[in-house]
């Protein structure tokens, strides 16, 4: 007969026999700590940082632990969520929650770091139940506050004021969150970001199902700046030669722009919707490109409690548009603008459609697949 457990001895940590250390590829990895647990409670589980690098996550520090510690789960959601934080030059803010993020915003003019957490958040609030919430900048007392009044996983950022850090250790006022991780990470810009930049000193490891190994580059993008949009354009015996003729205006670029980096993290197939710095809708994990962009419409429509509308938002789409429904199915949503790379035997045909439709499309430089 299986053993049954309670929830207590359910979530204590599974300690497994694991290495102080490890070599991979000839690099030494040392262990910083046995985990929680893995992806699940049943799985043991280490953390390792490669010796003698302290890093932007493998340095980090524990502010307050929580109960029993991390997870596998939380590491993993804090660096997809660092992941797309990274790429910010203003205050910006990423949920995270099964490696795929609910809510991300970057800041406007005149917005408080309280404001930006409340857009990241209320992309898809009952997703961001027990997340984990990242920030690229400094969190004081009234976000913190903000962030206590309903259940999180974990919070990470650079730094904390001392007031901050006395909110999330009041237990007895924010009963629901008295287990909260806080953990001061390095400089999130300090993570590869870019395509051609030095070499970023890691690979990622892929393990199959019999123990084989993948290993690869890290998933970078060579789209810097609003530069780097370029105006779609294709040709074939259909349609002949077709280019973009509708314009996007400069505030849809940037969140062209932020809509593509924030894919980088996203399971494809994926797209992101955004307006105004804030993701409205996140279409993810779908086997089918238009079904991400449904996926996406009807989650804004069933879980969105902010204030935004989906007219004249933009979109992302991690690979090429193989038929012209996805280009319709947005447009009709209210997208305005839409940045994907080339690649189609029908690109010339959908970006006729968009023209038809009065859709700005930008083609960006290279497909940004994440299948973690």
């Amino acid at each position: 007969m299986a053993k049954e457990l309670s929830r207590s001895s359910y979530l204590e940590k599974n300690v497994g026999d694991f290495s102080d250390e490890i070599i991979i590829g000839g690099r030494r990895y040392v262990k910083v700590d046995d985990l929680r647990y893995g992806t699940n409670p049943h799985q043991p589980a280490a953390y390792y940082r490669e010796e003698g690098k302290e890093g932007v996550i493998g340095g980090m520090k524990i502010l307050k632990n929580g109960k029993s510690g991390l997870s596998q789960t939380n590491l993993e959601d804090i660096s997809g969520a660092l992941n797309i934080v990274k790429f910010c030059d203003r205050p910006a803010c990423a949920v995270m929650k099964h490696v795929n993020p609910s809510g991300a915003a970057v800041s406007l003019p005149g917005e408080t770091l309280t404001e930006i957490y409340l857009k990241a958040k209320n992309a898809d609030a009952r997703a961001a139940f027990g997340s984990v919430v990242a920030f690229n900048v400094e969190v004081g007392e009234d976000t913190a506050k903000e962030i206590m009044s309903s259940f999180v996983e974990c919070v990470v950022a650079p730094s904390f004021t001392p007031e901050a850090v006395a909110v999330f250790n009041d237990g007895e006022t924010y009963k629901l969150n008295k287990h909260i991780r806080i953990v001061q990470c390095g400089n999130p810009a300090d993570l590869p970001r870019y395509t051609g930049e030095p070499d970023s000193s890691y690979n990622t490891i892929k393990v199959l199902a019999d123990g084989s190994l993948i290993v690869a580059s890290p998933l970078t993008t060579s789209m810097r700046s609003v530069e780097d949009l370029c105006k779609a354009s294709g040709s074939n015996s259909r349609c002949g030669e077709q280019i973009s003729e509708v314009e996007p205006t400069e505030q849809q670029k940037l969140d062209m722009l932020f809509s593509w980096y924030v894919n980088i993290s996203v399971r494809s197939n994926g797209v992101v919707i955004v307006k105004d710095g804030q993701t409205l809708c996140v279409g993810t994990g779908e086997q089918d490109r238009v079904g991400a962009i449904e996926q996406a419409i009807a989650k804004f429509k069933q879980k969105y409690t902010g204030e935004g509308t989906l007219e004249g938002a933009v979109m992302s789409s991690d690979g090429f548009f193989p038929f012209e429904d996805g280009v319709e199915v947005a447009a009709a949503a209210g997208i305005k603008a839409i940045v994907a790379p080339a690649g189609s035997l029908r690109d010339a045909d959908v970006i006729k459609r968009a023209n038809e439709l009065g859709v700005a499309l930008c083609h960006a430089p290279e497909r940004i697949f994440s299948h973690h």
